[in-house]
């Protein structure tokens, strides 16, 4: 028999233990350090150096570290991945991301949803300029369709995961579902998302001015589609698109009607800590934090859930796996038990044993045809997606499994 292994009580207790030593040293760090540090580049403009060095892994973790910290459970099935974008030799030798081959891996994109659309629902492509006023934002726009009447509609503001990321190929069957039921979908390509150029890849700010791309949405599906009532729109994120689209709802209170966020990031602390400095420069290439943890704990800890959870006015679905090789359940945990003790009658919580798949367990898809693998518990996290919604965003035609409360 090998080792046992440590009783996931007996990690989530160590976990808690190191997350809070790493947050004591963040604030102590920053205490004493000897001298003050440049500032951050301010959103929307990006250096001209700095740029990330490895060609981004998608469709897989938000951020393909390595994992530096205690071992997690078993693995899990292997990801589903798309090819990376190719890289070539910058002018110090580092290797720098093909723009061109990324805009024609975007276009290939394009198509595919497009060809997915067709005789099931309406695709556009729109672009809309950020609240920030700095940069113009590219947003797929699906609907159904049948017509409708103004305002008859509910929607969702759908945000792809990935901290180098864009609208992947295996959302198609589950976009299908969103719009056979009645939403209009707006999906935001965050600055920062690939296929879009130099500048925009380089205008990456995690945490920041992506979450303001993502919440002027809202006002687009306000502003250019009258069947949408406004007071019907939610928000669904995945892996780093989850804290995007939890830091949406904590800093816009009211914007949305409800909000579900599937695997996401919630401590920034916990997690560079467990994966390594690398893990900080993948989400801050520019510098726009001003620094590390240590020396500007503040910036980090604004942009971690986790500690914005007193904020939640509206109702959340979140769902978790143990056997996440991305966001740990040790990471993951912590939100969770953040929610259910202090946000109990607004959160919808479950975590998943062992999904095939792990991290990307609910989006597990067959690449020649974009159909879900329909595991048993892909099918319950989308049942349950969808009677959340059904459930919050009233009026809105929905199937599946029926939900009555928070699930502990």
């Amino acid at each position: 028999m090998g080792p046992r292994q440590p009783s996931l009580d007996r990690r989530l207790a160590t976990s808690a233990l190191a997350a809070f030593l790493a947050f004591i040293f963040a604030f102590s760090g920053a205490a004493f350090r000897a001298a003050p540090q440049a500032p951050a580049t301010q959103p929307g403009s990006p250096s001209s150096t700095g740029s990330s060095t490895t060609a981004p892994q998608p469709p897989g973790p938000s951020a393909p570290a390595p994992q530096t910290g205690p071992p997690s459970q078993a693995p899990a099935a292997p990801a589903q991945t798309l090819p990376a974008p190719r890289a070539t030799q910058g002018e110090a030798g580092a290797r720098q991301p093909d723009f061109n081959q990324m805009r024609r891996d975007q276009a290939a994109t394009d198509r595919a949803f497009r060809t997915a659309s067709e005789g099931v629902m309406r695709m556009d492509k729109i672009v809309y300029r950020s609240s920030l006023g700095d940069l113009d934002v590219p947003a797929f726009i699906f609907q159904p369709l049948a017509p409708a009447a103004p305002k008859s509609r509910p929607a969702l503001v759908w945000v792809h995961e990935n901290i180098r990321g864009h609208l992947y190929e295996h959302y198609i069957p589950f976009i299908r579902d969103a719009t056979a039921k009645g939403f209009v979908v707006i999906a935001p390509e965050y600055r920062g998302s690939i296929g879009y150029g130099k500048r925009f890849y380089d205008a990456i700010d995690y945490g920041g001015g992506e979450v303001d791309d993502v919440a002027t949405a809202v006002s687009v599906l306000d502003a250019k589609y009258p069947e949408v009532d406004p007071a019907r729109i939610g928000i669904i994120g995945w892996s780093h698109g989850g804290l995007v689209a939890l830091l949406a709802v904590f800093r816009n209170p009211t914007m949305f009607r409800s909000a579900a966020a599937i695997v996401p990031v919630t401590n920034l602390f916990q997690r560079i800590a467990w994966k390594g400095d690398r893990q900080r420069l993948l989400m801050d290439p520019h510098n726009r934090f001003g620094g590390t943890t240590s020396e500007h704990p503040e910036v980090y800890r604004e942009r971690s859930p986790l500690f914005q959870v007193d904020k939640l006015q509206i109702p959340l679905l979140v769902h978790m796996a143990e056997n996440d090789e991305d966001v740990n359940i040790e990471e993951g945990m912590q939100l969770i038990d953040a929610l259910r003790a202090r946000k109990a009658s607004l959160a919808d919580t479950k975590v998943y044993k062992a999904p095939p798949g792990g991290h990307t367990f609910d989006r597990l898809v067959t690449p020649k045809t974009w159909q879900p693998e329909n595991t048993p518990d892909q099918r319950d996290s989308w049942n349950r997606v969808w009677a959340f919604f059904g459930r919050t965003l009233e009026g809105s035609q929905t199937s599946g499994a029926k939900s009555s409360g928070p699930k502990r």
